[in-house]
């Protein structure tokens, strides 16, 4: 079962979707993170969803979309409010399925959104899988997703709308946030035992190198996924993903 809904709190009303046979009956609850300019409607979260459901009794995934993201109203990106959106959907998850084991897992752009979360409040996750994190979330949107003609706009104070699969309106305030939260400055030794990062070595939008230099600075566990791309858009290379990362959770 699938189900569109709505989480309103603290000032947020945040678009969301559950996968679960028996929301009733959650005892292990995975909260996604899509990543930049995509949606609740996330075709890896769904294809996630069905192999958890499928086989596990009892599980249950949830996508929310992020500000100015899929079915959100805001007009123009702030980190804090990305960081508030993530808040409150923990504090819902938490709430709405007490019994329930947590787990996280997100894509670029949300793996970055998480690693800064667990950096500076402890990792709310039993286990975290990440799909190529943007660990270098600033130099994403400075080289590669923002086009030089973007980043002249910007620094005359206009802001800009990029993307993928949607636009996304930033401006140069979000810039300068991501660039003031570098997250490869930071120690995550602590919680590396409860991380798991997934990354393609072809992958052209987030440097796998990169990657690599993080999660062995910090401990963490690297999955290199030989030639793989930054939308793992072969479906094989997808499928090992989703396996490796049920397999993370304990719900093969």
């Amino acid at each position: 079962m699938e189900k569109y809904f709505t989480v309103n709190s603290d000032g947020c009303s945040i678009g969301c979707k559950i996968y679960a046979d028996d929301i009733s009956a959650v005892r292990k609850a995975v909260l996604f993170g899509h990543g930049f300019s995509g949606n609740r409607d996330n075709k890896a979260a769904e294809k996630l969803a069905k192999h958890l459901t499928d086989k596990n009794r009892g599980a249950a995934l949830v996508i929310f979309d992020w500000p100015c993201h899929g079915s959100d109203v805001r007009k123009t990106l702030r980190l804090e409010d990305c960081e508030k959106y993530l808040d409150v959907m923990l504090s819902y998850v938490k709430g709405a399925f007490a019994q329930a084991e947590l787990y996280g897992s997100a894509t670029s752009f949300g793996g970055y959104l998480y690693l800064k979360h667990i950096s500076e409040k402890g990792n709310p996750f039993k286990k975290a899988a990440l799909r190529c994190p943007a660990v270098v979330m600033y130099e994403v949107i400075t080289q590669t997703i923002a086009d030089e003609g973007d980043m002249k706009r910007l620094a005359k104070g206009k802001p800009i709308e990029v993307g993928f699969d949607s636009k996304v309106r930033i401006d140069a305030r979000f810039v300068e946030s991501l660039r003031m939260n570098d997250l490869t400055a930071r120690d995550l030794r602590a919680f590396s035992d409860d991380i798991l990062m997934i990354h393609g070595t072809q992958d052209e939008i987030v440097p796998f190198d990169a990657v690599k230099e993080f999660a062995e600075r910090n401990g963490i566990e690297l999955d290199a996924v030989e030639g793989a791309d930054h939308k793992f858009r072969d479906p094989a290379k997808m499928d090992r993903v989703i396996k490796r990362m049920a397999e993370y959770f304990g719900m093969k």
